[in-house]
């Protein structure tokens, strides 16, 4: 890796990480998760790596295939693109649905996979201050219509996600690969996962837990996801799997709501995608691909990396 990559590298995640931090200032100022400002924060915050990139690419790096190096072109050959896009979007969902019983099993995750309950309460909740005159639905069927329209989740969710992955899938990632596969996804995992602390260090994701504890757990979390959604990036040549599965990612990540026992808490450190039982699965899909040589960026190439101007 040359000098220019190393400053490269170093410009881009320090501007990722003081946008953020930025972005979120307000948050640390007034009222913290519960301010009125934080959908519009937590979304703004998601632009700053693509914004990082941005800035390196075209004032630094100034490659002649910009949208190339960004992994946003070119969307060829179509049924790789397609195939990889799908496998994104529906393999996220199933890490994040795949999470719950197994935790369940571990007995961490109060798991009502029968009666539905914290649901079931939440429905009768609304439906006592809605009034009468609602249709009632079952709620079995109200939670197959919920899992249904997971997938659109990821093209609802595409941009924010975009925003993100262009700066760590897109750019950061083909950036570190000449350190090897494994040193690259540790690096791009633990940047990743740092890049979260103004919002984890407020109670985000991990409210219950100390904010060293849930940045912890939210590196650990990102180094496992993230290579998945790497393999994804150098398997395809493209940014827009890993987008998508990053968008399919976060719209499933509440569903854990839905099959939990009414009045248990759901501590987040050890029960969900976001806690230790939850990276069980993913650590050993990304063990298995490591062990059978499926990361190799030489078989498909993640596109050219031209010289500067």
């Amino acid at each position: 890796m040359s000098g220019h990559d190393l400053r490269s590298i170093g410009v881009f995640t320090a501007l990722a990480f003081a946008l953020a931090w930025l972005v979120a200032l307000p948050l640390w100022l007034g009222d913290g998760l519960t301010s009125p400002l934080f959908p519009l924060v937590s979304v703004a915050m998601m632009t700053t790596p693509a914004i990082a990139a941005l800035v390196v690419v075209f004032l630094m790096d100034k490659p002649r295939q910009k949208a190339w190096t960004l992994g946003l072109w070119p969307l060829k050959p179509a049924r790789r693109l397609i195939g990889y896009a799908a496998l994104g979007i529906f393999g996220s969902i199933a890490l994040v649905l795949a999470a719950l019983p197994i935790g369940a099993l571990l007995g961490v995750y109060p798991a009502d996979f029968t009666n539905f309950s914290a649901f079931q309460q939440v429905l009768d909740e609304q439906a006592g201050t809605a009034g009468p005159g609602e249709i009632p639905i079952p709620t079995g069927a109200l939670i197959a219509l919920q899992l249904a329209v997971l997938p659109l989740a990821a093209f609802i969710n595409l941009i924010p996600a975009l925003g993100e992955e262009l700066g760590w899938r897109g750019w950061l990632l083909p950036k570190l690969m000449p350190l090897g596969t494994l040193p690259a996804l540790l690096a791009m995992g633990v940047i990743w996962g740092l890049w979260h602390a103004p919002l984890i260090l407020l109670g985000y994701n991990y409210a219950d837990a100390p904010g060293w504890l849930g940045l912890t757990a939210m590196v650990v979390m990102c180094i496992l996801v993230g290579a998945l959604f790497g393999w994804l990036r150098l398997r395809s040549g493209s940014v827009w799997p890993a987008a998508l599965a990053h968008a399919a990612f976060n719209g499933a990540g509440g569903s854990y709501l839905l099959f939990a026992r009414a009045g248990e808490h759901v501590d987040t450190t050890q029960a969900t995608i976001l806690g230790w039982s939850g990276w069980i699965l993913p650590l050993a899909l990304v063990a298995v691909l490591i062990a059978t040589g499926q990361f190799s960026p030489a078989k498909h190439p993640a596109g050219p990396q031209p010289k500067p101007e």
